[in-house]
């Protein structure tokens, strides 16, 4: 043990020391940042306005298309369409909005012309304040009154209350979802990133041929162990670093600018949807409405398990890593450079690969399906699938079958990648293929 101690600690201060790890330490938190702010201040800053000319030779739109935040409206009167775009190539407006003579029954006909490619969001507003007219005007025409219309409409938004022993708490399907994306993102890209790492220690060693003096000393599992576990405590240290920095270079970003953060996938819902119905809220009922939002949103995030949360993200955190950088250790045993790694690599990173793309499509639309409560079983797709299901709710029996069969799973990885290293860590000038490596399985050294 206290060999395998020493290499721990040699692998953790080497890479811990070298310039990379310090400058991605401190770069990341900044692109992160930058990523996250400079959009948001960018819109904070843009004070420009979108003009658009209206040449409305119907006659049905007149003084009815208004202006609205930033989007301007100036009707023309023109006695041809040739003559209205030869006033617009003379301004430096937006758009020049063309309303042939209409059928209200089949509006067509309707042009908008531009010197460059117009952005979808004029395009839309302007659409959606056309709709709007047509269909007051068919309802003057059909005598049907349109605010009584509108009065009559309704938009329902539902409280989701979790029912358990405990009690009852609400809950929300974006926070639900969000913290088991995120905490499924971060295991997969720390499995490849620093398994890929273990591969390519263990080769860089295996070439300038020191493990042949460490193998002097340890016995080839001790080596492995202490490699794997060191490289895992860089990573734990990184990513924490990342965290911390991260909350306090944004933070500080934020107040210093006075940045307010990105709408909700909730806001922006409600957003889409008063937009495609042509209608805009007031002042009080939207910030009302945002209030509610935040309300709802801060109430889940109160309610969800963080102990739980916590723990399992740990547990399946270094679980997951384990599992694979024992099997990444033992490619990078087998071969004697990078590019014959790729033949082992495809049947390992190919259950990671599908586990992160199921809980995007089927785990995340189904949390308690069969393909959820298998993927979420199988000691190679858990780690990823299991941090999705959890904030939905696992029982505590398959939650820790899941985490019996994961011990096991590392158990038993760990048990090949120590066979076929101890043989292919002083292995030189063979080509390997599957056969070769199944012998090794049962090679007495």
């Amino acid at each position: 043990m206290h060999k395998i101690w020493l290499i721990i600690q040699r692998e953790y201060l080497t890479r811990v020391r070298k310039k990379s790890f310090i400058i991605m330490t401190f770069l990341t938190p900044l692109l992160l940042a930058a990523f996250m702010i400079i959009p948001a201040w960018l819109a904070t800053i843009s004070d420009s306005e979108d003009v658009v000319m209206v040449l409305d030779e119907s006659g049905l739109f007149a003084d009815k298309l208004e202006s609205r935040e930033d989007l301007k409206i100036i009707p023309i009167a023109a006695s041809s369409l040739e003559q209205a775009k030869v006033a617009y190539q003379e301004t430096d407006y937006t758009a020049l909005l063309h309303i042939p003579k209409l059928d209200l029954d089949k509006p067509e006909g309707i042009r908008l012309y531009s010197k460059k490619n117009t952005s979808l969001q004029v395009k839309f507003r302007l659409e959606n304040m056309l709709e709007k007219e047509i269909e007051s005007q068919r309802f003057m025409a059909s005598g049907i009154d349109r605010d009584m219309l509108n009065k009559m409409k309704a938009n329902v938004t539902m409280t989701t209350v979790n029912l358990s022993e405990s009690g009852e708490r609400d809950s929300n399907v974006w926070v639900t979802s969000g913290a088991g994306i995120i905490g499924a993102v971060i295991i997969y890209f720390f499995i490849f990133l620093y398994g890929v790492q273990i591969m390519r220690g263990v080769i860089e060693e295996k070439t300038n041929r020191i493990v042949e003096v460490m193998i002097s000393s340890v016995k080839p599992f001790q080596l492995m162990m202490g490699k794997i576990v060191g490289i895992a405590g860089v990573g734990l240290t990184q990513f924490l670093l990342w965290v911390v920095l991260s909350a306090i270079v944004v933070s500080g970003v934020q107040a210093a600018f006075d940045i307010k953060p990105a709408p909700t996938p909730i806001e922006q819902m409600q957003s889409g949807r008063a937009m495609a119905t042509g209608e805009e809220e007031s002042a009080e009922t939207e910030e009302s409405s945002q209030q509610n939002t935040l309300s709802e949103v801060s109430s889940a995030i109160s309610n969800l398990n963080f102990p739980l949360l916590l723990g399992s993200f740990l547990f399946y955190f270094l679980g997951g890593y384990l599992l694979y950088g024992s099997l990444f250790g033992a490619i990078g045993a087998a071969v004697d450079n990078e590019t014959d790694t790729q033949q082992f690599m495809f049947p390992i990173t190919i259950p990671l690969i599908i586990s992160f793309i199921m809980s995007y499509t089927v785990v995340i639309q189904n949390p308690d399906g069969p393909v959820a409560f298998w993927m979420s079983i199988i000691p190679f797709t858990s780690p990823i699938v299991m941090m999705v299901r959890i904030p939905f709710g696992v029982p505590a029996s398959e939650l820790l079958l899941s985490m019996g069969l994961l011990i096991l799973g590392f158990i038993f990885t760990t048990w090949i990648a120590s066979r076929i290293y101890r043989v292919g860590i002083l292995m030189y000038g063979k080509k390997i293929n599957y056969k070769e490596l199944s012998k090794w399985l049962f090679y007495r050294v």
